[in-house]
């Protein structure tokens, strides 16, 4: 059924809130993640997956890493891929690997170049020369995972953005709400493109009320930093399955900047439990539920990622 639906068909169907036992098409299980059904919302052509990982204990893990998940193949994600129907894909390199990009470049390779671009972790003094083979490489930023134990902090910041800038990539964040609030100025004063992960980690239950979501609003709208739509139980206290509120923010979001906002899916969701992995098919639901229209849902899927990853143009 879902194969023949159309957004705006299912949103006419479902009005305002999701309805549960909307009979959903069958599709494989895939590893760390819940259910079985496909969503009911249809992406379009060239839909990209702005955020997952892989992870493989072949490689080493870096010293002090804590987040240590079991292997996550892109065979797996080819899976997940299957399931929600997008094309195209950002991999993350997580702090379990360090700087070691290894990984998530050869993941990009079996899956396939052209449609995939990596997300690196590199060293404050890294030189010019790796930058360019990492660009060669298909990446096309770096990240600053400040809410783990890593080889960048907060300081890195102002060392790295400019360098970043210069060859077109951008700072990809990850901070706690404190962390933000501390650092506002310094955010404000970066050159280049910061693009926040996780919703910005917008703490609950204060929510769009809160000091860092005015903070990363005032971010948003001098218009060079964009917020993925991913992960929204980091900072949701209502929790599975809907995520109400943090479903508040994603809203917010999109009313606000729709032309700065990408969505990723957070496979494996190494922050879950094994016990605990969400449904991927009704994360995405709610995603095109906060959406709220045909116009922002393509953006947000097609071509906010074709222009935050210099993907190539999609022919209709």
């Amino acid at each position: 059924m879902a194969a023949t639906l159309t957004r705006r068909t299912v949103l006419a169907g479902l009005g305002a809130s999701f309805v549960p036992h909307v009979v959903r098409a069958q599709a494989e299980g895939v590893r760390w993640s819940s259910g079985i059904t496909k969503p009911l919302f249809v992406p379009p052509v060239g839909s990209a997956d702005c955020h997952f990982h892989t992870y493989d204990k072949s490689y080493p893990i870096a010293k002090g890493a804590t987040l240590l998940p079991d292997d996550a193949s892109p065979d797996d994600y080819r899976a997940l891929q299957h399931r929600i129907g997008t094309t195209r894909g950002v991999i993350i390199q997580p702090s379990t690997y360090g700087t070691d990009n290894r990984l998530q470049i050869a993941s990009r390779q079996a899956l396939g170049a052209e449609n995939f671009r990596v997300i690196a972790v590199v060293a404050e003094d890294v030189s010019d020369a790796e930058l360019r083979r990492l660009d060669e490489q298909g990446v096309r930023g770096v990240r600053f995972n400040l809410g783990f134990p890593g080889v960048l902090s907060v300081s890195s910041l102002p060392l790295l953005a400019p360098r970043l800038a210069d060859i077109g990539w951008h700072c990809q964040i990850n901070m706690r709400p404190k962390q933000i609030e501390d650092n506002a100025d310094l955010l404000a004063s970066l050159p280049g493109r910061l693009v926040f992960d996780h919703l910005a980690q917008v703490p609950q239950p204060a929510g769009i009320e809160s000091a860092s979501y005015k903070i990363i609003r005032g971010l948003l709208d001098r218009g060079r930093t964009w917020v993925k739509l991913s992960g929204p139980y980091v900072s949701s206290k209502q929790g599975a399955p809907d995520y109400a509120d943090a479903g508040v923010v994603a809203a917010a979001y999109v009313k606000a900047a729709p032309e700065r906002l990408v969505w990723g899916s957070d496979w494996p969701h190494p922050s879950e439990a094994k016990e605990h992995k969400p449904d991927d098919a009704r994360l995405f639901d709610l995603f095109a539920q906060c959406a709220g229209d045909d116009v922002a849902f393509k953006r947000i899927l097609v071509d906010n990622p074709a222009e935050l990853y210099a993907f190539p143009k999609v022919t209709p």
